[in-house]
């Protein structure tokens, strides 16, 4: 079965664009996420919750994420991505969200964060990017439901990944390709972008 970084490579030239858990996400999802109701939720604030599988080229891909900023405090929560590419090459990691930025009109979410524990097996994902600390991106969609389209997400993101070397300056950047380029539509579960 071909890697992750193959796949990717092969879809971005289609495309013409470039909780720390212990046990692996084989069955699903395992983060909870925050249910409170938008009256709940603190003037200002914005959140991101999804979980469930997107498929890149036929190679599944387990997510499992919460995030939460109210108004200029820091953003909070966590996430974890998970995929099996067979042979024994596993791409796992949990991470800390450290930045959020929404755009509510859209329903776009950016999602930064530093690594908390890299459980890959896949050698492309062991360099010295990829360790505990190191700062890991990706982006998401809400689609709220209408008819014929799906939630999307893209795969995470590393240093130097479209000229990027934070977290900070990828939510900063918001960073979002014409027709959703490098975003997989969501086949298991879903996302919500609030507000």
């Amino acid at each position: 079965m071909p890697s992750i970084r193959r796949l990717l490579g092969v879809a971005a030239a289609f495309a013409l664009t470039a909780c720390d858990q212990n046990r692996p996400l084989p069955s699903g999802p395992t983060l909870t996420a925050d249910h409170r109701s938008d009256s709940e939720r603190e003037a200002g604030e914005r959140s991101v919750e999804g979980e469930g599988q997107y498929d890149i080229l036929g190679l599944a891909v387990l997510f499992s994420y919460e995030a939460e900023q109210a108004g200029s405090k820091k953003a909070k929560g966590r996430f974890r991505v998970f995929t099996d590419q067979g042979d024994g090459l596993i791409v796992d990691f949990s991470g800390k969200v450290t930045c959020l930025a929404v755009d509510p009109d859209n329903h776009r979410a950016w999602i930064g964060g530093v690594v908390k524990r890299n459980r890959s097996t896949d050698p492309a994902f062991l360099t010295d990017i990829h360790e505990h600390g190191d700062d890991i991106w990706f982006r998401v969609l809400d689609v709220g439901g209408a008819p014929g389209l799906v939630d999307r997400s893209s795969f995470i993101g590393f240093q130097g990944a479209a000229g990027i070397q934070t977290s900070a300056e990828y939510c900063a950047a918001r960073i979002w390709p014409d027709d959703n380029a490098r975003t997989w539509p969501v086949t298991q579960g879903g996302i919500t972008v609030s507000p």
